[in-house]
């Protein structure tokens, strides 16, 4: 019986659907967001931590839903991304925003708008960092600096690169 309710339910929808009466474009627009963050989200976990051999997916300062995808225009998405550092005081939480930014920015290939923010109330100066990471001077000027441009390589470089 829940087979053929089951069945006559999704017949049902598809034929409101074909018909004009219900409107999926929205299920479709959610389902492609989903899959752009997903995408974002395959990029950014494999990047290591600064202090410790482990990637920032095992030390779940990224997981699938940090990552938020807006859709802005045709092609052209908002990607916002919040962060947890393993500690409320992480000396690393600044540089771990900019391996993030340099990641994606050199991996995604579709135009973006690039928010990356730390998790409220996961650091004791979170607005600091946020402030740091968000602004496109302060990210070129710590990337022209060779011992942090060689840092940022070490963690963004895939293992297998």
């Amino acid at each position: 019986m829940e087979v053929v309710f089951s069945l006559a339910s999704i017949t049902f929808t598809k034929v409101l659907q074909l018909s004009g009466l219900v409107d999926n474009s929205n299920a479709l627009k959610t389902k492609k967001m989903e899959d752009k963050a997903l995408e974002v989200y395959d990029v950014i976990r494999s990047i290591r931590d600064p202090e410790k051999p482990n990637s920032l997916e095992e030390l779940e300062v990224v997981t699938e839903k940090c990552v938020e995808v807006q859709e802005l225009g045709e092609d052209e998405y908002l990607i916002i991304i919040k962060f947890s550092p393993t500690v409320p005081h992480c000396s690393l939480a600044t540089l771990i925003g900019l391996c993030l930014q340099v990641k994606l920015q050199r991996c995604l290939p579709f135009k973006h708008k690039l928010e990356i923010y730390v998790s409220e109330g996961t650091h004791s100066t979170e607005e600091d960092i946020n402030k740091q990471i968000n602004d496109k001077e302060r990210v070129a000027a710590a990337m022209e600096n060779p011992n942090l441009r060689e840092i940022v390589e070490q963690c963004v470089t895939e293992p297998d690169d």
